[in-house]
């Protein structure tokens, strides 16, 4: 009997803790579960840090889904966050629905520039995704002007990987 009980107990302590930690989870990790299976999966080139990754998947998925708030909501320290926004989804949000590949570049401990590839379109974007003032991941949205918030890098090659992620070299934007 006193086995019973015990295991009941222990049953009983591991349904109560389940439920403890899954009051816990945020609901900001269930949306980025809900966005994950509901958008095309980023083709990735080059080595993110955990961060950078996770900002720029969801600013492809705040593009495609055209939620100008929500791109904004992800820049760091920019005045310019909401005009940008609106920039990058008229850009960009169609072709963002379709295949995208974001090549990052150089290490990413506080930011990374990373090129966007979008398949569809043939189109290309610079972004650099970095650590705020609140030590969280974002955007530097700082591109009021539509026609440089649309205009292809210069330095980054045609297609993505073509170079892969570099240390050295030629320099992002230069």
């Amino acid at each position: 009997m006193a086995r019973k009980t015990r295991a009941a107990g222990a049953a009983a302590a591991a349904a109560v803790l389940g439920g403890l930690l899954a009051g816990c989870s945020s609901d900001t990790s269930h949306a980025y579960q809900t966005d994950y299976s509901s958008h095309p999966p980023l083709h990735v080139v080059g080595y993110p840090s955990t961060g950078s990754l996770q900002t720029v998947q969801e600013a492809v998925w705040r593009l495609a889904d055209g939620d100008t708030e929500g791109l904004a909501a992800l820049g760091v320290d920019d005045k310019d966050a909401d005009a940008t926004a609106r920039n990058w989804v008229k850009a960009f949000g169609a072709a963002a629905k379709g295949e995208v590949t974001a090549d990052f570049y150089d290490e990413g401990s506080v930011r990374q520039v990373v090129v966007l590839y979008f398949a569809k379109s043939g189109q290309v974007k610079e972004i650099e995704a970095r650590i705020g003032e609140d030590d969280a991941w974002g955007l530097t949205l700082a591109e009021p002007d539509p026609a440089e918030a649309s205009a292809k890098p210069g330095w980054a090659p045609a297609k993505p990987g073509a170079t892969g992620s570099r240390t050295s070299g030629a320099q992002p934007g230069g």
